[in-house]
């Protein structure tokens, strides 16, 4: 499958730096602090569930200008300082205080970097290689996002269980200044050449306007903004979830470690289905599946149960995020990709933010998630529905392997 396309170097590179990336470390470990930080300063867990929003709010914000930023300037001059400040603040998080204040602020601070760090800052370079093995290509590179959702939970746990939470957060945060600034800057480029001063390859497509005015992009945000509601939602929840209902927390970290598995797995499936089928039909059954996940968390009472509700979460989980880089560079080519993404972003982000607040809330004022995760697996098979509006690729830029 590698073949001599130098392009799988760059592929190997962007899948180390989204594993380390805020889309991974922060998404997956939120709920594994969750509850010792809202424990040790006796704060609820709607307000501590408040700092992921204030983070995806900031991301929604920020997405478009890093995305313009991309598309002008290359992936390294936008992706090594974005993980530098990512990397520092979420180890600073180990000196957090009791003033909530403090949380917000850290959680901003991350929002503001933290699309530079996730596939939104790799997917262009890496689409620059390849055409007809985009899809796996893009695939290889979520699965990063698979393996550490499947690695730093239990990782996390134990690290809470062997030096506490703050030394906890030292460790992880140290790991993306290791792990992912070395690798993006000897071996993250475009196809070709950078323009002079680092500026990016100029690609065929549509215009940003030209995009933005499309009803296929709409659509597609639309279908971002409901699945990410739902998935974001029952992931940073899933650990006090479980462990509310009597499952130990180590218990709940290896089910989440299954959903990063399951989501591994599912990723590689996806870019193959991608390569062979039509993006919109592959995106629709996978968010079915993701649905049927999120309604059987909703009752799940033992481990069992819940790792087969975190398995076909995981396996559908990019049914609507991993997919949308793909249909982007179909419907609208590459010359405007990161600044589409990065609106795309907005919405997600938005959603994603939404999400986990208000099941903080419905907690805090219900004691349950059960009837909110039932709603939330409605709302995920109305977004996996409407991807079968979706017509026929117009036609999409950039030739490669």
């Amino acid at each position: 499958m590698m073949g001599g396309n130098p392009g799988w170097r760059v592929v190997a590179a962007a899948y180390f730096g989204v594993m380390v990336g805020f889309g991974c470390l922060l998404v997956f470990t939120f709920s594994i602090f969750l509850k010792p930080v809202a424990e040790e300063f006796h704060w609820t867990r709607g307000a501590v569930s408040a700092a992921f929003g204030f983070a995806a709010m900031t991301v929604a914000v920020c997405s478009p200008v890093l995305g313009r930023l991309l598309d002008r300037h290359g992936p390294r001059a936008v992706i090594l300082p974005c993980m530098a400040v990512f990397g520092i603040a979420f180890a600073s998080l180990g000196l957090l205080t009791p003033n909530l204040a403090h949380l917000y602020a850290v959680f901003v601070v991350m929002g503001v970097v933290g699309n530079g760090t996730t596939q939104m800052g790799y997917s262009r370079a890496v689409s620059t290689w390849f055409d007809t093995r985009r899809g796996i290509a893009l695939a290889l590179v979520m699965a990063g996002v698979g393996t550490g959702a499947m690695l730093f939970p239990p990782l996390a746990q134990a690290l809470i269980d062997g030096y506490g939470w703050r030394g906890a957060y030292f460790v992880l945060g140290a790991m993306v200044l290791v792990a992912g600034i070395p690798l993006t800057a000897v071996f993250v480029r475009e196809k070709a050449h950078e323009g002079a001063g680092g500026g990016a390859l100029r690609l065929e497509g549509v215009s940003v306007g030209e995009g933005v005015r499309s009803r296929v992009f709409w659509i597609i945000v639309a279908t971002l903004f409901l699945g990410s509601v739902s998935v974001n939602g029952a992931i940073t929840h899933l650990s006090p979830l479980l462990t509310d209902r009597g499952v130990s927390a180590a218990t709940a970290a290896r089910t989440a470690s299954v959903l990063g598995l399951a989501s591994f797995c599912g990723r590689i499936g996806t870019g193959l289905l991608l390569d062979r089928f039509f993006g919109p039909r592959v995106g629709f059954c996978l968010l079915v599946v993701v649905a049927g996940g999120i309604l059987l968390l909703a009752t799940a009472g033992a481990a069992l149960p819940a790792m087969v509700a975190a398995a076909l979460i995981g396996f559908g989980l990019g049914g609507e995020a991993d997919i949308t880089p793909y249909l982007l560079t179909r419907y609208f080519g590459l010359r405007s990709f990161s600044t589409l993404y990065g609106f795309t972003w907005t919405a997600y982000a938005i959603a994603g933010a939404t999400g986990p607040m208000v099941m903080g809330r419905v907690f805090d004022a219900t004691g349950s998630y059960t009837w909110l995760l039932t709603v939330l697996a409605g709302a995920t098979l109305g977004s996996a529905g409407l991807f079968l509006l979706l017509p026929r690729y117009g036609g999409g830029g950039g030739r490669g392997g």
